[in-house]
């Protein structure tokens, strides 16, 4: 049935066949002549709420206005008050840049308005998700007794793992969970939502490394059980936030199995480096643990929201997570087809899984290898030109795409009061001026630069311009 005519509409929330088609290419201009733009324009732009009351605040519109004029304003006036994550200069924080036939599927996912919870409700889709999860076990090396699903993002992926996990060990009263002093915050929200009282989240001491001290991990074990504590899980690091670290993957698994303890590893940005030679080296035991977070709206170049859990062995997943409502009888079709509502917190859940599909199938693997591998080398160069600069200092080597260092011109004596207010004067200026977006960090206490460089679009012209921008800022500051 095609869409009605302007005289012919069905429904006061209706448009046209030639308006849908017209907004849609107009949409569609409006995002590639961004894409277009972007590297010209400022990685970030903000505001405050005080300006943005201002520009957005106003009653809900009781007669409609021209959809085109609705979605201009939208692409013009609210879209880009942001932080430019697709940005070839974006390094803060975990940057996003997505393939073009990704955005495509979320529009297309829209379209169908496509529910997955139930193999009934979406079961081509539910194939889908199936096929694109197979290809993520074979990348991590995990067995055919894999399985997991799409998530918004590592946050609700983390929550999925320790349900999991929490059942696996019996649901015991006074639960206790460990991770390193590098772990995301998420991991301990995830850890209280499951039912770990906060004081009982413990923080393992890194090394100087930043990865996870393996013997300390043993001794917060070993004088929990003594008090009458229950550890469930161990939580390694597979990329940290702050410093792309890994921890000690077959240590941890050798004391995991030993111990009979949960091993969940947050590779949520990191985790598609096994793509890579380098990667795969770099996470070498990752695929021993028993749940593993990713994102491929990070480091597989997806829009948000698609992050990932993957299980060792998926039933895991479906003991924890199964029930079985009167109103949902239809919807079981036998253990052959899955409804990803049984594996994780989301009966309303979206096609997620088309976006990869979408992209793998039009680039091929090579291409996303090729990609990952490029932000891992950019890091390593950005590590090399900082430890040849005469004002720059290292924080950290460059792992999986994060490379940490400051302002610090070599054999000078300033205090390092000095030397923190420069180094934040430094990034003010950075994202102040348009030249690029990057975040800060603590390192041991030391206030630290940080670029995280995942973009398939960046290149060395775009790290080196900043770091010398960088270099020509704080010459400037330091003697202020």
């Amino acid at each position: 049935m095609t869409s009605p005519t302007e005289g012919e509409r069905r429904s006061e929330l209706e448009l046209s066949t030639d308006e849908m088609l017209s907004l849609a290419r107009r949409a569609a201009e409006l995002i590639v002549d961004r894409l277009e733009r972007l590297p010209d324009e400022p990685a970030w732009l903000g505001g405050t709420r005080s300006e943005l009351e201002e520009l957005f605040r106003e009653g809900a519109p009781e007669i409609g206005r021209p959809a085109v004029e609705v979605l201009e304003r939208a692409a013009r006036e609210i879209l880009p008050i942001a932080g430019r994550v697709d940005h070839p200069r974006f390094f803060a924080f975990v940057p996003s840049s997505s393939t073009w036939p990704a955005v495509l599927a979320d529009f297309l996912s829209a379209g169908h308005n496509t529910f997955q919870g139930t193999w009934l409700g979406g079961s081509g889709p539910s194939q889908i998700e199936l096929v694109v999860l197979d290809w993520i076990r074979d990348w991590i090396g995990y067995p055919e007794s894999a399985g997991g699903l799409f998530t918004s993002g590592g946050s609700a992926a983390s929550i999925d793992a320790f349900v999991a996990a929490r059942e696996a060990a019996g649901a015991p009263e006074r639960p206790t969970v460990y991770m390193s002093d590098q772990s995301h915050t998420a991991l301990v929200r995830a850890a209280t939502i499951v039912g770990v009282r906060r004081e009982h989240v413990r923080m393992v001491r890194s090394d100087g490394q930043f990865q996870m001290d393996i013997r300390g991990l043993g001794q917060a074990v070993t004088e929990d059980r003594a008090a009458g504590l229950n550890p469930i899980a161990v939580c390694a690091n597979g990329g940290a936030t702050n410093t792309g670290a890994v921890d000690p993957m077959i240590e941890i698994a050798d004391f995991c199995e030993a111990e009979g303890l949960w091993l969940h590893v947050d590779a949520a940005y990191g985790g598609f480096a096994v793509l890579t030679e380098k990667g795969r080296a770099a996470l070498k035991g990752m695929e021993r643990a028993d749940s593993i977070s990713l994102d491929a709206h990070k480091w597989l170049f997806q829009p948000f929201e698609t992050g990932c859990l993957m299980v060792k062995d998926v039933a895991f997943l479906e003991k924890a997570f199964s029930v079985e409502p009167e109103y949902l009888q239809d919807a079981r079709w036998g253990g052959d087809h899955p409804n990803f509502s049984d594996r994780g917190l989301q009966l309303s859940r979206s096609f997620r899984a088309l976006k990869v599909w979408m992209s793998i199938q039009t680039f091929g693997v090579e291409a996303f290898r090729k990609s990952v591998a490029k932000g891992i080398d950019l890091a390593e160069r950005a590590e090399e030109y900082v430890r040849g600069s005469d004002v720059l200092e290292i924080r950290n080597s460059a792992s999986l795409g994060v490379v940490c260092f400051r302002f610090f011109p070599r054999g000078s004596n300033y205090d390092e009061a000095h030397i923190e207010q420069t180094n934040r004067a430094i990034q003010s200026r950075i994202i102040e001026t348009g030249i690029a977006m990057m975040s800060s960090t603590r390192l041991r206490g030391l206030y630290s630069l940080r670029f995280c460089i995942l973009n398939h679009h960046t290149t060395w012209e775009d790290v080196r311009g900043t770091l010398q921008a960088i270099e020509r800022f704080g010459k400037q500051e330091i003697s202020a």
